[in-house]
């Protein structure tokens, strides 16, 4: 059907079309965003796993999802899970975008206050753009929860400031397995945060990924859990494991040898990662050095 440009009618036609490709485009792209950050919030980053309360047999209190107050103890402090629903009291909800984004990648609130661990700021720092404003979008929908939440403890000061401002992040290719595997693995998944060994605080980079780190009574269950070694290496590491039991391990908790592993590795959340992204965790694992270096 051709459109004549000649009369008002017309003309006001095309003006009508024109804003309604624009709104439509413009829904698109929402609910694009949206649907990011439902995927990233609900399954590699797990953020529900700290900022959700839980019952006495650890399972998340349905209808309070998000809205914090989970203790977290360790020798260096203990820690509160904020409220990062909606609610204007409570929560987040005078919170703009940006305050929000700065939150999570610089550990900074709108008061200029420093958040403290464990959330991760040296890792989130380097979730890209696009990933944050789907991750803050989609945190904006959730159902607003009133809950108040203890101030956190912290037994050593916190530092200045955790960086640098993050200025602009680009995304990673998906195209690139082994590079957005680190993505997923790093800064979005913070893997890496439990599974590298620390010394007074500090990740130990030449550990990468080894392990060992420690966890006394983990948030409301009552035992120890020990971080594993998911380096390549064939007798302390996973290089001798499948993909698929790789696989299994990160979204079910089983071990290779068919032992259940303990939390609080996010197994609920890990559950819902798309195969495509597994696929990239596993070839960015892989591609790690072993440790201990496998003697030539």
């Amino acid at each position: 059907m051709a459109i004549h440009l000649g009369g008002r009618r017309s003309a006001a036609a095309v003006t009508a079309l024109a804003l309604a490709l624009v709104c439509s485009a413009a829904s698109a792209d929402d609910e694009n965003l949206l649907e990011r950050g439902k995927y990233l919030v609900d399954t590699i980053a797990g953020c529900g796993n700290c900022h959700s309360p839980r019952d006495k047999n650890g399972n998340i209190i349905k209808g309070k999802e998000f809205s914090g107050a989970y203790v977290i103890t360790d020798p260096g402090f203990k820690a509160y899970a904020k409220n990062i629903t909606p609610d204007k009291e409570t929560g987040i909800g005078k919170w703009t975008p940006q305050q929000i984004a700065t939150a999570i990648r610089e550990g900074k609130t709108p008061d200029g206050k420093l958040l403290g661990p464990p959330m991760s700021f040296e890792f989130y720092r380097d979730i890209s753009d696009d990933d944050i404003d789907a991750i803050v979008a989609y945190i904006r929908t959730v159902p607003a929860v009133r809950n108040t939440v203890p101030a956190s403890e912290y037994y050593a000061p916190l530092p200045p400031a955790y960086g640098p401002p993050v200025g602009h992040v680009p995304s990673v290719p998906k195209e690139d397995k082994v590079r957005y595997g680190e993505y997923l693995a790093g800064p979005m998944g913070h893997c890496m945060d439990c599974h590298t060994p620390r010394v007074m605080g500090v990740l130990q980079r030449d550990k990468w990924g080894s392990g060992g780190d420690v966890f006394a009574k983990p948030f409301v269950y009552d035992w120890t859990a020990v971080s594993r070694n998911i380096t390549p290496n064939p007798d302390v590491g996973i290089g001798k494991w499948t993909d698929a039991e790789i696989k299994r391990a990160i979204t079910q908790g089983i071990s290779r040898d068919g032992s259940k592993l303990k939390p609080f590795m996010a197994f609920d959340f890990y559950k819902g990662i798309k195969e495509e992204d597994l696929d990239a965790i596993v070839a960015y694992l892989r591609s790690l050095d072993p440790y201990p270096p496998i003697k030539k």
